[in-house]
């Protein structure tokens, strides 16, 4: 037979490669950024800065859309129920956390519907009390609060917020009883306190700086693995005798867990790129937040740790959500 008239044999894998060659470049048009807070928070400062390098990164716009409510889970939800490839969106502890522990009627599932994508940044929090407390420090604050059992009221954003579950495991943890008042904000909760209408409060370091520098609050513990540079002079819970408390409130990148997993390593790899640029960089540090830019695997072990711990909490202490 001449070599002209023999068949022609093609090795299996490349008939199997030649469709993958030919799928289109993503994305193929804008694509949808939500950001479940509003303008000028931390979570639209963390994901302008990302959203503003994916349009150059990627050849097409990145959208960013607010659309604030319910402590953030409209947004995730919107980017949950997302089918079109073309939606990612970011959100914090709440949403993405303790929502499904907190809200029994909650519209998707974090786990199921989606894929987290990066652990952006996270940011310490602060223990601080009015300077009326006779308390310089953590064991003199228990001391205090035991000695007078549900007399003192302590503050914080919401029910099962981040401060308030914080706060929550410290009084377990120290057998405490203290009156839970929750704020729909920082700006009023900060401001009773600063009156002496509440004693104390845990909150993200950047929402009290002002105030601890003034002399206005005492700031006794950081809940940090390590001092923040903001205060160096503020032992964290470790040092002050509570050992494995530490606690973050963080901002997560999300997608459809329908995205396919070689789009959400490069949104992970290129939201580093982001966040390593200096003047990004300066912006959140400014504001007491770390940049971390995990990668894929790492965000989404560190998101079901937080659930596993924070969700056995509110299930123990019987924590609910505001109606």
């Amino acid at each position: 037979m001449s070599l002209s008239r023999r068949p022609l044999l093609v090795a299996p894998g490349l008939l199997l490669a030649a469709p993958a060659l030919a799928q289109p470049a993503w994305p193929e048009r804008p694509v949808r950024f939500i950001l479940p807070f509003p303008p000028g928070s931390t979570p639209d400062i963390t994901g302008r800065a990302v959203a503003s390098h994916f349009t150059q990164a990627f050849g097409q716009p990145f959208v960013v859309e607010n659309r604030a409510g319910a402590g953030g889970n409209i947004g995730t939800d919107l980017v949950a129920k997302a089918s079109d490839g073309h939606v990612i969106g970011l959100t914090i502890n709440g949403p993405l956390s303790t929502a499904k522990a907190l809200y029994p009627d909650l519209p998707y599932d974090p786990a199921r519907d989606l894929a987290v994508v990066s652990l952006l940044v996270r940011a310490a929090q602060v223990l601080v009390v009015h300077p009326a407390i006779p308390a310089t420090n953590l064991a003199g604050f228990i001391a205090h609060v035991r000695a007078n059992p549900g007399k003192l009221s302590f503050g914080s954003v919401g029910s099962g917020s981040g401060g308030h579950l914080a706060m929550a495991d410290l009084m377990a943890r120290a057998g405490l009883d203290m009156v839970h008042v929750p704020y729909r904000g920082f700006p009023q909760a900060v401001l009773d306190l600063v009156a002496g209408r509440i004693e104390a409060m845990i909150l993200v370091s950047a929402g009290i700086l002002p105030q601890m520098r003034e002399g206005q609050v005492r700031a006794l513990a950081v809940t940090a693995e390590r001092r923040i540079p903001q205060a160096p002079e503020v032992p964290t819970l470790a040092e002050s005798g509570m050992a494995d408390a530490a606690s973050y409130a963080w901002n997560a990148l999300i997608a459809p867990a329908s995205m396919p997993a070689g789009r959400v390593a490069r949104l992970a790899r290129e939201a580093g790129v982001a966040l390593a640029e200096p003047q990004a960089r300066r912006a959140l540090e400014a504001g007491g937040f770390e940049v971390v830019a995990s990668g894929p695997e790492a965000a989404s072990r560190f998101v079901a740790a937080e659930t596993a711990r924070w969700g056995a909490l509110i299930h123990r202490l019987g924590i609910k959500a505001e109606a």
